[in-house]
């Protein structure tokens, strides 16, 4: 065979071996997820900011996720005191626009600002949290947040369980956040129980 004759048919052999493009589906399941809801390095306003250490509960991926953040409490402030300037800062922060880190990270919140906390009201239990806005009106993920975020801090009873209502004179609930709430804050909504209250 002569050497030029082998040119094209070593070109025609070489095309055979590329992917086909096909009309059938296929399915390989999903693409993997660019988002990894880890920040690349510290948050420069987490770093500066002084105050005391809390952490709070933000969405991604469909999950509740801590990231670091630091509240301001005056020195010498009684528990009951204490107590509500806490949740009341936990809310502050759950509130806030996640920082462009954050949002590239692909974090979210579900919370709204202008939302307040009180303390208890009448005959409530010392440990009652009550917000300008009544828990069941919340959407399941921003009351997730703000369940999880409470039950870790200085907010929640000793047991780690959060007291919460809305205005007074409203009904009172025990929530908890579990594990299958921060796995699915959309959908799991916090396990509760009532409890007395004014």
């Amino acid at each position: 065979m002569r050497p030029w004759l082998a040119v094209p048919l070593l070109a025609v052999l070489l095309a055979g071996c590329g992917i086909r493009s096909t009309q059938v589906p296929t399915d390989f399941g999903p693409a993997p997820s660019r988002v990894p809801c880890a920040l690349s390095g510290p948050d420069i306003s987490t770093q500066t900011s002084r105050g005391v250490p809390v952490q709070v509960f933000l969405l991604c991926s469909a999950q509740l996720v801590t990231l670091d953040r630091s509240v301001r409490i005056p020195d010498g402030t009684a528990e009951a005191a204490r107590r509500v300037l806490v949740a009341q800062a936990l809310l502050d922060e759950l509130a806030e626009t996640p920082s462009t880190p954050e949002q590239q990270a692909g974090y979210t919140t579900d919370v709204r600002g202008g939302m307040t906390v009180g303390g208890p009201r009448g005959q409530d239990p010392e440990d009652t949290l009550r917000l300008s806005t009544a828990p069941e009106d919340l959407t399941p993920a921003a009351l997730a947040q703000i369940v999880c975020t409470f039950s870790d801090s200085a907010a929640a009873r000793d047991d780690g369980t959060v007291v919460l209502g809305g205005p007074a004179p409203a009904p009172l609930r025990s929530y908890e956040c579990t594990p299958e709430v921060r796995a699915s804050p959309g959908t799991e909504s916090p396990g509760s129980t009532a409890v007395g209250g004014s």
